[in-house]
């Protein structure tokens, strides 16, 4: 069991370290994930780890306790609706906002496992027309190291495989390699991924015409949320678009985005050209 004491020492921590907010009703979920790792660093208890933790003696374990506190739930093509819009209306307007030199860069932040990215590339090598002859790059990013080799490795079992790819799309962007299904070279081409924690500065990352940050600020409170989305719409190009996840939401909490009317999860700068913000479906 864990202390009152050191619970709140824990969600300090993790809301220093990665902006998650752990309520008081999380105990069980602290515990059932933070159990394997006591065993793998032969930790006796709770107690101790919270010692660790606060004297910072061994960074690799507080890396490992925000990794397992960390949220990787992903699939291919989630919720499908962001995808559609973007081939029928997104990536159209920006294409017929620049010039053919342009590299459109697309950046997907808390990638989890790679199915985001995969997904985006999966799209273009089978609509090449969406960008025009356009390079596309698209950046995948992550606070979890674990989970960043899954995603550059781009190997899923059946089970993954099975969660929002059609047949067609295994057997083309996939190949079989015992009981895994790896990703061909052709997709892993056209990403890159890095290691990267939302609360850092984002001003190495540069410009983006796209910022796919879906189902991850759910996670944070209010304060940080307002922070992650204002340095946001610093890195978004004047013109570009911000997608949100389905239950989240910039309104009323960060005043430099407004809803892009008919586009249900995306965003533009408040003040956007009116050309964009009139894109149809």
């Amino acid at each position: 069991m864990i202390r009152p004491a050191d619970y709140d020492f824990f969600a300090r921590f993790l809301k220093e370290r990665s902006g998650l907010i752990l309520t008081d009703d999380k105990h069980y979920l602290l515990e059932s994930r933070l159990i394997p790792l006591l065993n793998r660093f032969a930790i006796p208890d709770f107690a101790r780890l919270a010692e660790i933790l606060k004297s910072n003696e061994a960074p690799i374990i507080a890396e490992a306790v925000v990794e397992a506190m960390t949220t990787n739930e992903s699939l291919f093509f989630r919720d499908k609706v962001p995808f559609e819009d973007m081939a029928r209306s997104l990536l159209p307007a920006l294409c017929a906002a620049r010039l053919k030199t342009h590299t459109l860069r697309i950046w997907c932040a808390a990638a989890s496992t790679g199915q985001e990215p995969y997904s985006i590339a999966m799209m273009l090598a089978e609509k090449p027309e969406l960008t025009c002859g356009r390079r596309v790059q698209i950046i995948g990013t992550d606070i979890s190291s674990e989970v960043l080799e899954r995603a550059r490795a781009g190997r899923y079992n059946q089970f993954e495989v099975q969660r929002g790819l059609s047949v067609q799309q295994l057997l083309k962007y996939f190949v079989k390699s015992g009981d895994w299904w790896e990703v061909v070279p052709q997709l892993k081409a056209m990403i890159e991924y890095r290691k990267f924690n939302l609360l850092d500065p984002f001003g190495g990352l540069g410009t983006f015409d796209l910022i796919m940050c879906r189902n991850v600020l759910i996670y944070f409170d209010v304060p940080t949320k307002a922070d992650i989305l204002a340095r946001m719409s610093r890195q978004l190009a004047p013109d570009g678009f911000l997608q949100l996840g389905g239950a989240e939401t910039a309104i009323g909490i960060c005043d430099a985005f407004r809803p892009l009317p008919d586009h249900r999860g995306t965003y533009v700068h408040t003040r956007a050209p009116a050309t964009i913000v009139a894109a149809r479906r």
